[in-house]
C-alpha cells in the first residue's frame, strides 16, 4: 500500500510528536509505506477491595531485566561497527524518537522500565533504540497493534519482529530512506527507528545479546 506522506523536513534531533505519529520536519517525502494508527495499548489501575482476596497483577515476565546501559545491549563486534560507523552513542542533541506508533510510544514513556540508546549526531543520518520491559498482555497489544499499523512480522528467536521502511525524495532533491524495527517476547520489546543508517542485522544482534 502506498501512502503519500506529508513530511516536510527530516532533522534527527528535531521531532515533534502528535498524536498518532511524529511529524518530521525538511523532507518532500515520496513514501512507499507510513504506519497507520491501531487500537491503544492501555495498562489500568485497579484499586484492591479491602473485603476480596488480593489478586496479583501482572508485571513484566520474570528473567528479564532492562539493561543498566547501552553498551550492555549489544555484541562487542556490533558495538565496534557502531563506534565507527556512526559515532557517538547517545549524543543529547538527538531527541529522534525510537517509534512513531503511538500506541508504543505510551507504553514505552507509561512508566515501564525502558532504556534509550542513540547513534549518530543530530542530522539526516542516525537511529534510536529503546529497551523495555513489557508483560504478556503488552507482548500480545504490540503484536496486535504493528500489523494493523502495516508493518510485516515474522519469527525471530522465541519472539516476532516486525519491520516497516518508507523511501522519499528532500527538497534538496537528495533521496532518503527511513523505517522501524521493532522486537517483542522474553518479556521485552525492542523499538528502532533509523534515518539513512540501518546496520545490517542490527536488532538480530540486540535479540542475541539480551535473550541468547
Amino acid at each position: 500500500m502506498v501512502v503519500q506522506s506529508r513530511l516536510t523536513r527530516i532533522v534527527i534531533g528535531c521531532v515533534a510528536l502528535t498524536a498518532l505519529a511524529a511529524v518530521v520536519t525538511g523532507c518532500r517525502p515520496e513514501s512507499e509505506a507510513t504506519p497507520s494508527s491501531s487500537p491503544s495499548i492501555t495498562m489500568k489501575d485497579q484499586t484492591p477491595d479491602p473485603s476480596a482476596t488480593p489478586v496479583e497483577t501482572e508485571k513484566p515476565q520474570a528473567g528479564f531485566e532492562v539493561p543498566g546501559g547501552c553498551e550492555e545491549i549489544y555484541s562487542a563486534a556490533m558495538l565496534a561497527q557502531l563506534q565507527s560507523a556512526n559515532p557517538p552513542l547517545n549524543d543529547p542533541g538527538v531527541t529522534m524518537l525510537s517509534t512513531e506508533n503511538a500506541d508504543l510510544l505510551e507504553l514505552i514513556h507509561g512508566g515501564a522500565p525502558t532504556l534509550r540508546c542513540s547513534w549518530g549526531q543530530p542530522s539526516e543520518v542516525g537511529l534510536a533504540t529503546n529497551v523495555t520491559a513489557v508483560d504478556a498482555e503488552q507482548e500480545k497489544a504490540v503484536l496486535a497493534a504493528l500489523p494493523a499499523a502495516g508493518f510485516g512480522c515474522e519469527a525471530l528467536g522465541d519472539g516476532t519482529v516486525c519491520r516497516i521502511e518508507q523511501r522519499g525524495v528532500t527538497l534538496d532533491d537528495e533521496e532518503y530512506t527511513r523505517g522501524e524495527t521493532h522486537y517483542v517476547g522474553g518479556g521485552g520489546l525492542v523499538t528502532t527507528a533509523w534515518i539513512n543508517f540501518a546496520p545490517e542485522r542490527y536488532t538480530e544482534d540486540i535479540v542475541a545479546t539480551l535473550w541468547g
